[in-house]
């Protein structure tokens, strides 16, 4: 019986073992593709497949940097998820277009300490460019994880701008970018940020209104105001409140509680003049 060709010839057990390998890269990029084909980006999703997602431009550059495998992976799976895949010289890795909104990626699929210096160069100068920029960071081991968080303080990043993703490895990466262009468009489709905005505007309204009510105890202030709304809430919630409660579950002094207790139930008290 004849020995397999790997047992046989020079170098060919290394060959093999390189083979194998390689196909089973390949398979786990099959696998992961159905996964996130039937999972990704999220619940909304087929709110926008029924149009098509969008558009994802990538930058020539980065894709002559990956092996093919990689691409293929991301080309399948744009394609699966409903986005049309163009190729060309951008300044970040990635743009997607979606729902009318225009995100900027730069994709770090390796972090290489090295590197830090022309990469954090170019997110200075691409945050300038984009309103919405992420960088996603794949760094698979914890050397590589802490040295992207020593060259992230060292280069005196600013939090939040832009945004840093660090992820496990290139296929998590670029499920996020993919999640991230996704929710952005579904935000601005829904506009939900402006939203979000009246929220936030109608509850410092609110809270402004709570504080002039409070204060108006005498010897209550906007801290003691404060102590109140997180401790106890509501003014209806204060007005209700002992003296015990009060002291147990603020910083407040004992005249204190004894003045805000006698406010909401001393007519005499609370119908008086009163110079704070």
């Amino acid at each position: 019986m004849r020995s397999p060709p790997a047992m046989t010839r020079g170098g060919g057990g290394e060959g093999l073992r390189q083979h194998y390998l390689q196909n089973m890269h390949d398979r786990q990029l099959q696998v992961r593709q159905k996964y996130y084909s039937l999972n990704c980006p999220d619940a909304h999703c087929n709110d926008l497949n029924a149009k098509g997602s969008g558009v994802c431009m990538m930058s020539t550059a980065w894709k002559e940097e990956q092996h093919p495998s990689f691409i293929i992976f991301i080309s399948s799976f744009l394609h699966t998820n409903s986005y049309r895949l163009n190729f060309l010289q951008i300044a970040p890795d990635f743009i997607f277009n979606n729902g009318g909104t225009s995100v900027a990626f730069l994709f770090i699929t390796n972090w290489d300490c090295h590197d830090a210096p022309s990469v954090f160069s170019r997110v200075v100068t691409l945050k300038r460019q984009f309103r919405h920029l992420y960088v996603v960071v794949s760094a698979p081991t914890k050397e590589q994880n802490d040295s992207f968080n020593d060259s992230y303080f060292k280069h005196a990043m600013e939090l939040g701008n832009p945004t840093f993703v660090p992820v496990c490895d290139p296929e998590m990466g670029f499920e996020k970018i993919v999640k991230i262009a996704h929710a952005r468009g579904v935000c601005k489709q829904q506009d939900v940020i402006s939203m979000m905005k009246l929220e936030r505007m109608q509850s410092i309204e609110q809270m402004d209104c709570f504080l002039r009510v409070i204060t108006t105890i005498p010897g209550i202030d906007n801290h003691d105001a404060n102590a109140l709304a997180g401790a106890v809430g509501s003014i209806e919630a204060i007005s209700r409140a002992s003296k015990e409660f009060i002291l147990e579950s603020t910083d407040l002094s004992v005249d204190k509680a004894e003045r805000i207790f006698r406010f909401f139930r001393d007519p005499g008290y609370y119908l008086c003049p009163k110079i704070n």
